[in-house]
């Protein structure tokens, strides 16, 4: 029975599954138990059905104060976990008051400009007992030790706080653009934070290896999946090749994905993922911890998918992808807002895609039985053809040398801008349904009123800037920056010497100069 249909990755989706397409399909081996190697069917043995998985709301918009009030807000509302968004300046490394960031300050996340709006921003939270996820890369040294100042002066110590750093600078390179330094240097200093993390953070995941923004920027999931993993390959390396033990710091690593509203493949890309990962590590790196074999991972709901128009459609898609990552085997979820395709969420919307994963979680019985797809003719059959495709994307990066070497030649990048123009001609040719979109139209948009940011908010961070500067030991300060200049020119790890100058009340952006001044900044080359 033939068929024309075609899954996001490009691959043939029969319209019937029989036991034909499981011929020779071993289960002992691709399946195994749950929490067993290979993983297919969840890191864990009994998944859901002990406690749900942890449900993240991304939140921070304009000052440390206000994003402080929305964390209360989620954490009396039942979040067990919080996903902090910063503005653009801080995620490229920059203070409020510096000319780059001049309309930007407040403007996608909060502004962190120094501990005292890490104080602000986490005040009156118990950080030893809720788990942070920070989605900051090229700086997430400078925000980490941030978080661990200002537990400290909380009484918490470090082996008491959990969370997450996305940390994954790669992909920067590839789909998002906020890198500061070379591809080499940022891995060095990646390899410093796994190296810190062991010693004196213990509990904390060191990297969120993200494929969610390549998705976004058009990566099929395949390439997703490849990307990702690719990069993750150069990060053990680097940490093996700076002198740790694969099993000191893979037991930490942790991955990002999106979920598309492409229900069963997205099902089956996770269980894909899990299972080239556990081999990765067993047969690649010689790991011999079974968590070091471990695919961990966050899924937020896919952003690129939520519309303008109709935007309460959202609510709809936005419960399918979050049902799909669930019956995936996520271990965290965020679920978009219905309205962030206009505007930063409005509390009600906020509060909306919460209670979308409370239902997920209480109302429905996803969660009694572990992977309830396993054995299925469609399911096991996506999930062996996607693990074909993405080892072959896998093998082509190695063949240019790499991730990083991929990544300077373009490959990546290039790939997903191919999938991207694809998926946009379909919608524009009608072939692919967008409802409210090119589909199902209304004659007339209902009118929405967005959350705006007020404008006086960079005024007033830079006025909190200027009065730090006046305030702190501005030599202190200094001498913990040279300090911190001298160890980026050697070998000894800088999240010390950074630790220091951030206690002593240095900027962000002024610690990630100190670097730039030491390792220079990352020009992209004509083929990006």
């Amino acid at each position: 029975m033939g068929s024309d249909a075609r899954s996001e990755s490009d691959l043939p989706i029969q319209p019937l599954y029989d036991g034909s397409a499981l011929e020779g399909f071993d289960a002992g081996a691709e399946l195994g138990a749950p929490g067993q190697f290979p993983f297919t069917r969840g890191v864990y043995p009994t998944m859901y059905t002990g406690r749900p998985w942890t449900m993240r709301q991304y939140a921070g918009f304009g000052t440390a104060k206000e994003s402080n009030e929305r964390y209360h807000e989620l954490v009396n509302a039942g979040t067990g976990g919080l996903s902090v968004a910063f503005d653009l300046p801080t995620q490229m490394g920059y203070d409020s008051d510096e000319p780059v960031a001049q309309g930007e300050v407040g403007k996608v996340g909060v502004a962190i400009d120094s501990i005292d709006d890490m104080r602000t921003l986490f005040q009156g939270l118990p950080l030893d007992k809720v788990s942070t996820s920070m989605t900051i890369n090229a700086p997430a040294s400078t925000l980490l030790l941030l978080y661990q100042l200002v537990a400290a002066e909380q009484g918490i110590t470090g082996d008491q706080l959990t969370g997450t750093i996305q940390n994954d600078v790669l992909k920067e390179y590839i789909a998002r653009g906020t890198y500061i330094f070379p591809p080499r240097q940022s891995l060095r200093l990646i390899s410093d934070i796994f190296a810190y993390c062991h010693k004196v953070l213990p509990r904390w995941n060191t990297i969120s290896i993200s494929g969610y923004h390549m998705a976004e920027a058009g990566a099929t999931p395949a390439q997703e999946i490849a990307f990702t993993l690719a990069n993750a390959k150069e990060y053990v390396r680097t940490a093996i090749a700076a002198g740790l033990d694969v099993d000191d710091f893979a037991p930490r690593l942790s991955f990002f994905f999106v979920a598309r509203t492409t229900l069963l493949e997205e099902i089956a890309k996770f269980r894909a993922a899990r299972r080239i990962w556990a081999r990765i590590m067993r047969d690649e790196f010689q790991a011999r911890n079974p968590k070091s074999q471990m695919l961990r991972f966050h899924t937020q709901t896919a952003g690129v998918q939520l519309t303008a128009q109709q935007p309460e459609v959202n609510l709809v898609r936005v419960a399918l992808q979050g049902l799909g990552a669930v019956l995936g085997g996520t271990q965290s979820l965020h679920t978009n807002s219905y309205d962030e395709a206009i505007a930063l969420p409005t509390p009600k919307a906020a509060r909306l895609a919460l209670r979308t994963q409370q239902v997920i979680a209480y109302e429905t019985d996803v969660t009694k039985t572990v992977d309830p797809f396993a054995g299925s003719y469609v399911m096991e059959s996506m999930t062996d053809d996607l693990e074909a495709a993405t080892l072959e994307l896998i093998q082509a990066v190695e063949d240019r040398g790499g991730a990083v070497a991929a990544i300077e030649q373009g490959f990546q990048k290039s790939e997903i801008e191919k999938s991207a123009y694809r998926i946009a001609r379909e919608i524009d040719d009608q072939e692919r349904t967008v409802v409210g979109v090119n589909k199902y139209l209304l004659d007339v948009e209902e009118p929405y009123e967005p959350l705006r940011v007020d404008p006086r908010i960079e005024i007033d961070q830079c006025e909190r800037l200027a009065a730090l500067r006046k305030e702190r030991d501005n030599d202190a300060v200094e001498r913990a920056l040279g300090t911190l200049r001298a160890a980026a020119q050697g070998t000894d790890n800088v999240l010390t010497p950074m630790g220091e100058a951030l206690r002593q009340r240095a900027t962000v952006g002024e610690v990630s100069h100190a670097l730039r001044d030491v390792w220079g900044v990352h020009v992209p080359q004509d083929t990006f």
